[in-house]
């Protein structure tokens, strides 16, 4: 008899955001992505204990992706589960649970070659070094494909969907259709405003994949992300809003390509905009957020059309 596993959402503080981290409750509980260094015990472990659950009992760690607001807590998650629990990450993006300064390479290579920032990089480091837990060996490496048993029939599937980072997947609680893409699917952003990937046709080809293929049931959101009228979906979204998000993910990224191809092709030039060397992307758009602030997804996915160009014969 297969167990009737349940999804809840667990939000622990930071600033003047929450990081969402999802429990399956099934016989070997599961926690996918972690929040920071302090998330484990300032939320996770207080939101179990209301629902009658203890972080102590935790054998998965499932980790959709590399960044640190999504890996920075796994360290200290692991060790309250007695250094017991399993921690999954796709081959791609391990390096940045194994190295803090993996991060500032990331940093380096994308985004940093256009902010202008004198202290980005000194800035990336201080945030890695503060509100990563601890540098990680993963128990379980992924590329796609597999499938991992939570006990009494319960399973998950991976997913490979890249495009956010290289490594991002997406985790399918089979049955239930319950599906965790983590930031693989960014609609137009969360409060930033733009979505942020580093290799957009591998984006653009997981959306497909997960609107055509995967179709979910239940969509679990690392962020709210948000509408083109700016209003955010939530974290839990049901069949149609998950169509409806990934959809609406697509024609962004579509409006995007065109307009940063229009630059590119022309050629990227320096001016005084913030948004500099891409000004003419961000005006094509309509886009007036702040780049600058971390992740800066504007400059992350600009760095990423290009390097496809560049690469493109």
């Amino acid at each position: 008899m297969t167990h009737p596993a349940t999804v809840h959402p667990l939000v622990s503080p930071w600033g003047r955001f929450g990081l969402y981290s999802f429990f399956i409750d099934a016989p070997e509980p599961a926690i996918v992505d972690t929040g920071i260094a302090s998330s484990p015990a300032e939320g996770m472990a207080p939101a179990l204990r209301a629902i009658g659950r203890r972080v102590e009992d935790v054998r998965w760690i499932l980790l959709t992706h590399g960044h640190i607001d999504h890996v920075g807590g796994a360290h200290a998650l692991w060790e309250l589960t007695g250094r017991r629990a399993q921690v999954v990450i796709h081959e791609a993006d391990a390096p940045m649970l194994r190295s803090r300064r993996a991060h500032v390479a990331e940093y380096r290579a994308g985004r940093g070659r256009y902010l202008d920032d004198p202290g980005g990089e000194a800035a990336v480091a201080a945030a890695a070094d503060t509100v990563i837990s601890g540098e990680l060996e993963p128990t379980l490496l992924v590329s796609g494909g597999e499938t991992l048993s939570l006990g009494g029939g319960v399973t998950v599937s991976v997913h490979a969907v890249p495009g956010h980072t290289p490594g991002s997947v997406a985790y399918v609680l089979d049955g239930p259709g319950a599906v965790f893409t983590g930031d693989a699917v960014q609609v137009h952003g969360a409060a930033n405003g733009f979505p942020g990937y580093t290799d957009p046709a591998a984006y653009r080809a997981g959306l497909a994949y997960l609107r055509d293929e995967v179709r979910p049931r239940h969509l679990y959101l690392g962020h709210p992300y948000r509408r083109a009228d700016g209003t955010p979906y939530g974290v839990e979204l049901d069949a149609a809003q998950a169509q409806e998000a990934l959809t609406q993910s697509l024609a962004a990224e579509a409006r995007i390509a065109a307009a940063a191809g229009r630059c590119l092709r022309a050629g990227p030039r320096a001016t005084e905009s913030p948004y500099s060397p891409f000004a003419t992307v961000a005006a094509e758009l309509g886009y007036t957020g702040d780049p600058r602030p971390e992740p800066s997804p504007f400059f992350t996915s600009m760095a990423g059309y290009r390097t496809h160009l560049d690469q493109t014969p």
